[in-house]
């Protein structure tokens, strides 16, 4: 005889899908952007008191900055410390040196870093444009116009913004800010900027015109050092606190945090 007793699994999945949906958590409400600039530039202070000076970038010449950029992309940089090494000890740290490698020679080299076969190529492509148009000279380079020198740099293989604003910052000392994953994250958990309608992260030109807004009241000659500064600072508390995982206890940057989120 069957039992007109409902079974016990029954009943609480019944009551539970009677229950109400759970309320999402609000989102905070966006700042403006000049709220978010001035956060921002807040953020620069705090980090210099914590963690000081970062005197970057680690390199003696302006020709290895450029070979550390290239090298950096998708890699530690201990690996790229280790390819520098390689074409220091074969005097290929300037034009010159690298020019009068053969392009099999620069790949062993640079074989530390990863990516050589496309990042060989990438590197001879840099000299061809820099003989063929600026005589050979990062000093020819550092005088043209930035904004004609980044549109140059863009258009070589294996150059992206980041790339190209980290020559012109720290190689040619342009006063152009660096966008990178860090400030991504940073931006994001602090509410400083959202994503265009239809992209999922935020733009590396939306986090580019936030760092030049936040320091815009700085006197314009100092801006170059201030964006240096400020590149090494995030990449510092990156590191310390903000990974793919925040790690939130501890960071000169918690402070912020209450804007956003009052629990923490």
């Amino acid at each position: 005889m069957k039992s007109n007793r409902p079974i016990a699994g029954s009943a609480r999945r019944r009551r539970s899908s009677e229950r109400p949906p759970a309320r999402a958590a609000a989102k905070p409400a966006p700042v403006s952007p000049a709220t978010a600039a001035h956060r921002l530039r807040r953020m620069h202070d705090r980090l210099v008191a914590a963690y000081g000076p970062q005197y970057w970038w680690p390199a003696h010449s302006a020709f290895e900055v450029i070979l550390g950029a290239y090298l950096t992309q998708n890699t530690a940089w201990k690996a790229v410390e280790r390819s520098l090494a390689n074409l220091r000890h074969a005097g290929a740290l300037s034009v010159e040196g690298l020019r009068a490698l053969s392009l099999d020679e620069l790949r062993v080299l640079i074989q530390p870093s990863g990516f050589f076969t496309r990042k060989a190529p990438a590197l001879k492509a840099f000299v061809s444009m820099l003989d063929e148009e600026f005589s050979g000279s990062l000093e020819v380079l550092r005088a043209a116009p930035a904004r004609v020198v980044r549109k140059r740099l863009l258009a070589l293989p294996g150059v992206g913004p980041e790339t190209a604003d980290a020559i012109l910052l720290y190689a040619l000392g342009a006063p152009v800010p660096v966008a990178d994953e860090y400030l991504r994250r940073i931006a994001e958990r602090h509410h400083l900027l959202a994503p265009s309608p239809g992209r999922k992260t935020i733009s590396y030109d939306a986090l580019s015109a936030l760092t030049r807004r936040a320091f815009a009241r700085d006197p314009e000659p100092a801006r170059a050092a201030l964006y240096n500064e400020f590149h090494a600072l995030t990449v510092a508390v990156g590191k310390a606190h903000c990974g793919p995982t925040p790690r939130c206890q501890g960071c000169p940057l918690a402070f912020d945090l209450k804007k956003t989120h009052p629990g923490r």
